[in-house]
């Protein structure tokens, strides 16, 4: 399992639910832990390592541990407004300030199945918000203005030959 780079489409695809943790999900989420924490990243979606599920690891307090890993999320409150600015792991060097909601509530299954509802507000806000974008097709990219993506417009150019040649180089 490997780190997913824009452009590619796997990144563009919306997710389907995860039907039954079996030995393969739980496999694939330890790896999905395994890379984000390998990138030193704070979250990690299914479509970022490839995988078309809805799946995400989140652990905004670096913490490690075992319980970071939730299945089909669903964010059912959104309250107040912040931008931040973000970054992402299949975004490298790119970082953008972005509008998310202040509050988010999260409703969610862990890998024993049990539903978790949660409340989060700040940094772990916006993680949410951001990993729930990719299971949903939707990159920080999307959410810029025209004057903002102009700024960034050689920096994706720059991604997507890199993707092109590494692409090329499998071929």
């Amino acid at each position: 399992m490997e780190l997913k780079y824009y452009p590619d489409r796997v990144l563009r695809k919306k997710t389907r639910p995860i039907q039954e943790v079996n030995d393969d999900v739980m496999e694939r989420a330890r790896q999905m832990l395994e890379v984000m924490y390998e990138a030193e990243g704070v979250g990690l979606a299914g479509p970022q390592v490839g995988w078309g599920r809805r799946i995400v690891t989140i652990d905004v307090e670096g913490a490690k541990p075992q319980d970071r890993v939730f299945v089909n999320p669903l964010i059912v409150r959104r309250d107040g407004m912040t931008e931040q600015e973000e970054g992402c792991l299949s975004l490298p060097g790119i970082k953008v300030k972005i509008p998310r909601a202040e509050k988010v509530t999260v409703v969610a299954y862990t890998l024993a199945g049990e539903r978790v509802e949660f409340d989060f507000e700040g940094l772990a806000a916006c993680v949410w918000q951001h990993e729930l974008d990719h299971l949903n097709g939707v990159l920080i990219i999307d959410k810029l203005p025209p004057t903002t993506l102009i700024t960034i417009r050689e920096q994706l150019k720059q991604l997507e030959e890199q993707v092109k040649k590494a692409q090329d180089q499998e071929a």
